[in-house]
């Protein structure tokens, strides 16, 4: 078992294995607790000397598994604590806990999870089977207020044909989060897929938001769009696949009034297996770390732009035509890389700057790159919370 190493308060020089195939370990480690550090990733050099000749085998098709019928009022386990920048306290909001101490409802109906995600306060919404979501006059995304956990049963919970939206009604005048703002949002253990729009959308200074163990497939637009000032959310272990435009941070090269000095968003154990784009394409964020995600057979991995400070670190691209880049599309990003592993990329992942250390908000532990492609798609998606 690989042993995983703890970031704390401490600059890692950067370091890339390029093209190299490497041997695959197991480890598993997730941390959720808060550290007041501080410190600066740099961009730096290091020689990988392993000498190693196993490729990690490319990986099967999404697993599959069936659900006992349910009967009565099933009760999961319960989610958290919440991890990465979701974990943080700030603005009013100690770290995430969606639903925590509010009613447990189990819905297997479009009118029933429709009504439950739309109330007031604090509610634990257990999705059961597939429920197909509406398009009519909202183009298919329906919004989800403070204070929620929405989780699937079983394997097989799924969400249909809609998107859910985490956030107020679009106002380009508004640049500083309002009282109102919605915060405290978990979704969890959900198959999202058929949208006619994002399959997820958070934005309008939306906060303390975790995503997590999900799966999401074949939207029109976006697969989890994060933007418009939105802050301290956390996107971990979950599977995107038969997608294009994946995650967005930051929506136009104009929201900087919005953006600037928040977009703080962890990405952690995703597997981006064949979709396309955008893992993430990232503006103006104060802090994105993206760490072991698994990239398989991606156009692009990692895009940052307009001075966005994006740590990415001990991931595995395997056949990824870039896996990084500072120089995309419009003002130049910067990116510090430490500890990947590249095979059968065409390009190196380009680095600029400096960036936050993020053992300066948040204590983690990561595993090392040549597990993730082991561990990551044996842990990330739905059906795998136990």
């Amino acid at each position: 078992m690989t042993s995983p190493r703890t970031r704390a308060g401490t600059t890692v020089p950067a370091g890339r294995r390029w093209r190299r195939p490497a041997a695959v370990g197991l480890a598993v480690a997730l941390a959720a607790t808060l550290n007041h550090g501080a410190g600066t990733a740099q961009a730096a050099s290091r020689t990988d000397t392993r000498d190693v000749t196993a490729r990690a085998a490319p990986p099967g098709p999404p697993p599959t598994s069936s659900t006992a019928g349910i009967s009565g009022p099933t009760v999961l386990v319960p989610a958290g604590p919440a991890d990465g920048f979701a974990s943080v306290d700030a603005l009013g909001q100690n770290g995430t806990t969606g639903g925590a101490g509010g009613p447990v409802v189990t819905v297997n109906s479009t009118a029933a999870f429709l009504d439950h995600i739309a109330r007031p306060g604090p509610y634990v919404i257990q999705v059961a089977g597939t429920i197909t979501l509406p398009t009519g006059d909202s183009d298919g995304m329906h919004d989800v207020t403070s204070d929620k956990t929405i989780v699937g049963i079983g394997a097989n919970a799924t969400l249909r044909g809609g998107g859910l939206n985490i956030g107020l009604p679009v106002n380009d005048d508004t640049t500083a989060p309002p009282a109102d703002a919605v915060h405290n949002v978990i979704i969890r253990n959900l198959h999202l897929t058929g949208a006619t729009d994002d399959l997820l959308n958070v934005q309008m200074f939306s906060h303390h938001i975790w995503i997590d163990h999900n799966e999401f497939s074949n939207g029109d637009d976006g697969a989890v769009d994060i933007k418009r000032g939105s802050d301290y959310v956390t996107v971990s272990w979950n599977h995107f696949h038969d997608h294009d435009k994946t995650l967005l941070l930051s929506h136009d090269e104009d929201a900087g009034a919005q953006d600037i000095g928040r977009l703080r968003v962890t990405y952690h154990h995703n597997w981006f297996n064949a979709s396309d784009q955008r893992h993430p394409r990232v503006r103006f964020s104060a802090m994105t770390h993206v760490y072991n995600n698994y990239y398989y057979e991606n156009s692009y991995g990692v895009a940052s732009t307009y001075d966005a400070a994006v740590l990415v670190e001990e991931n595995y691209f395997y056949s990824v035509n870039n896996p990084g880049r500072v120089e995309f599309s419009g003002d130049l990003g910067r990116i510090v890389e430490r500890g990947n592993i590249l095979v059968d990329c065409n390009h190196p992942i380009e680095t600029r700057g400096t960036v936050p250390e993020p053992s300066g908000f948040y204590r983690y532990q990561a595993d090392d790159a040549a597990a993730v492609p082991t561990i990551v798609p044996a842990g990330a998606g739905v059906g795998k919370l136990g």
